[in-house]
């Protein structure tokens, strides 16, 4: 199942993060078939950033895509840019800085596809939000991008609607997402606005770390604990096996159209995500897992 995010892009609704793909420790061809496996489950979307895995994860799917190099005509590649990170790489770096200049973007976005091995990104997003940022350099940087054919959409991730609203308001191309954290240990996007903006705007945005950094599935905290008995009470009643598919399909069921990303190397766990899309979670069990956060209803 694909989702539309703007005229001429459509992203699958469960998309595969690379956050953590060097650690994976994957050869090339057991990626290619972990990725070839994954589209045969409706998993086309993959998500990278140039600063993943110290700026490696990027190299590794394009190696992997080299053994076979019709498979990207069939998936859609997600990169991010901004972060510059004190690295081995960069010994010339003193400390982290986002950076949104715009040789710095247009730089990135050209180390990417070098990397990756591919003529251009389907979607590039601008990392965190920066309080050293200039709209106009960003939307120079989209345009000559977009004109070139480089990157054929754009959005952000981390961003507020505020920031969003402002970079939106300078550029030609809309924003098509927002990449922000949304699980059930993480309300903050209920709470600051960001999921009624996106209603208001049709935007759908993408959900990372949709279990919390394992903090779901293993709680080690009270907060943790609570949520994980309200879920696994749910999963009995929807007679499921896995507590990540009720957190999948609680994600899933807001009607802002959100789009889980998920992280792994096992394709089980992939097969367990795809099938949270046909659980039928009722209303109240859906108000059960948001009140065990802690959040009240008024």
């Amino acid at each position: 199942m694909q989702i539309q995010l703007s005229p001429d892009l459509k992203l699958s609704r469960i998309v595969q993060g690379h956050w953590r793909l060097a650690d994976w420790k994957l050869s090339n061809q057991q990626l290619l078939k972990l990725t070839e496996q994954s589209i045969e489950l409706g998993v086309t979307s993959y998500d990278h950033a140039d600063i993943y895995g110290n700026y490696s994860c990027e190299s590794l799917l394009g190696d992997a895509l080299s053994l076979k190099p019709s498979l990207r005509n069939e998936i859609q590649i997600i990169s991010k840019c901004g972060i510059k990170l004190k690295s081995d790489k960069f010994p010339e770096r003193k400390l982290k800085t986002y950076d949104y200049s715009y040789q710095h973007i247009v730089d990135s976005v050209e180390n990417s596809l070098k990397n990756l091995k591919t003529d251009y990104l389907d979607l590039l997003l601008l990392h965190r939000p920066s309080p050293f940022f200039n709209p106009e350099e960003v939307a120079r940087a989209f345009s000559d991008l977009k004109q070139r054919g480089q990157v054929l959409n754009f959005g952000v991730s981390n961003f507020n609607s505020q920031q969003f609203e402002m970079l939106n308001s300078y550029t030609d191309e809309k924003l098509v997402t927002n990449q922000v954290e949304i699980s059930p240990y993480c309300l903050e996007h209920f709470e600051n606005g960001n999921l009624d903006f996106f209603l208001k705007e049709r935007i759908k945005p993408m959900a990372w770390s949709p279990l919390a950094g394992g903090r779901l599935l293993n709680p080690q905290s009270e907060k943790g604990q609570k949520i994980f008995k309200v879920l696994f009470e749910i999963a009995e009643e929807l007679e499921l096996q896995y507590i990540d598919q009720v957190i999948y399909a609680w994600l899933l069921k807001h009607p802002v159209g959100m789009l889980p990303i998920i992280g792994t190397s096992k394709i089980e766990r992939v097969k367990t995500a795809v099938g949270a899309l046909a659980i039928e979670m009722n209303h109240e069990q859906w108000f059960r897992i948001y009140e065990a956060t802690g959040a009240n209803m008024p």
